[in-house]
């Protein structure tokens, strides 16, 4: 259904890279939910009622709860989607992931209320009367969520939406839920077991579940996240696909919410090379990464020594140094200064963030290993920290 009304709504809704297509993707799936989710609160608060199940009652405004998660997805597409202004020059694309956070706190705090409703049906239990109506009830509402997981799901990854993503989760859960209120109903029909209240806090137990992912999963960028592996690899692929460039780092990706992404890395070109020629390929790299990728992307150039013989053993010596210190390691920017008393080798070290010794006592270590060297070395180090 979600393929033929884009279709039919959608101009050129193959381009998911244009942000206007992104858009109404978002706002079309928003539609189709809220709709969805209130048909199904009806036919379930019909089905509690009429067989008088917490659990039934429970899963009920579980997509009362699912369609008001609809409405904040909604606007914060539409609010998204505004252009950029004086206040907020990298746009309002953040707004989704604020969305995202705000459905899941809704998620939350339904799910903290059906638990204590659960909690007291579990206390006091009831026989739940079984209606025919409300298991076809049941089994429609089943039918019906595993299809919108289906399309959140499909469409969420098509248009590199998180909140999208994380709504196909939250209706797979409603899937598992509903089919264990199903199940309680029917054992209660024909073993007499008043399993009502535990299958609800069942219910209550998948929703919190299914909130904390779903927080998980719209906090991350919003605290600044790292970027994803494959895109880092496409950057590092279409910048070194570029012969000049002999290697890029302090690569650093900020994300404003899709399609607004900017980048800044510094990529090595050889130091006897022509600097207009050289700064002429950057600026097309820049131009290619905009295009290919839909970023906004800054380059600094880095001349390095690659026709000196000697440089280039001390550079590979010391590549292969600081790994004795972190296997992780990796250095860049490295120069020599030749003086009458010592030669100064300075580079600057990369390590990954989480490790067990501090950037103090790396360099430290590195400084230490440099002067077992033979000869009369002294390294000028700077550890620093890689953020992809």
């Amino acid at each position: 259904m979600i393929g033929l009304l884009a279709r039919w709504l959608i101009p050129n809704y193959e381009n998911t890279a244009d942000g206007a297509v992104r858009r109404a993707y978002g706002q079309l799936c928003g539609i189709v939910g809220i709709a969805l989710n209130v048909l199904l609160f009806a036919g379930k608060f019909f089905a509690g009622t009429l067989s008088g199940s917490i659990a039934v009652t429970a899963d009920a405004f579980n997509n009362l709860s699912d369609a008001g998660s609809s409405v904040v997805t909604l606007l914060g597409f539409r609010l998204a989607g505004r252009k950029p202004d004086p206040e907020h020059p990298f746009g309002h694309g953040r707004i989704e992931y604020i969305s995202g956070l705000a459905v899941s706190a809704l998620i939350l705090l339904m799910g903290v209320e059906l638990a204590k409703s659960s909690f007291q049906k579990i206390l006091h239990p009831e026989a739940v009367e079984f209606s025919p109506v409300a298991v076809v009830i049941l089994l429609a509402s089943i039918a019906v969520k595993l299809y919108m997981s289906i399309y959140n799901r499909r469409i969420g990854k098509k248009i590199n939406s998180s909140a999208m993503v994380a709504t196909g989760i939250d209706s797979l859960s409603d899937t598992i839920s509903t089919a264990a209120v199903l199940v309680a109903m029917v054992v209660g029909k024909f073993s007499g077991l008043m399993i009502d209240g535990w299958v609800g806090m069942l219910v209550a137990l998948f929703i919190l579940y299914s909130a904390c992912r779903a927080a998980m999963e719209t906090v991350g960028p919003l605290l600044g996240q790292a970027p994803e592996e494959e895109f880092v690899r496409r950057i590092e692929e279409l910048v070194m696909a570029h012969d000049e460039v002999c290697g890029i780092h302090d690569l650093v990706v900020h994300d404003y919410g899709p399609g607004r992404v900017m980048i800044s890395l510094h990529a090595e070109v050889p130091a006897s090379g022509d600097i207009l020629e050289l700064h002429d390929m950057i600026d097309g790299i820049e131009m290619e990464l905009r295009q290919q990728l839909d970023c906004e992307a800054v380059i600094h150039m880095d001349p390095i020594v690659t026709d000196d013989a000697l440089t280039t053993e001390l550079r590979q010596k010391m590549a292969l140094l600081v790994k004795e210190v972190d296997e992780h390691a990796t250095i860049h920017d490295f120069r020599m200064v030749m003086g009458p008393t010592h030669t100064n080798l300075i580079f600057d070290a990369v390590v990954p963030f989480g490790g067990t010794k501090t950037n103090s006592q790396l360099e430290e270590e590195i400084k230490q290993k440099v002067r077992q060297m033979e000869g009369t070395y002294f390294a000028v180090v700077r550890v620093e920290n890689s953020y992809v």
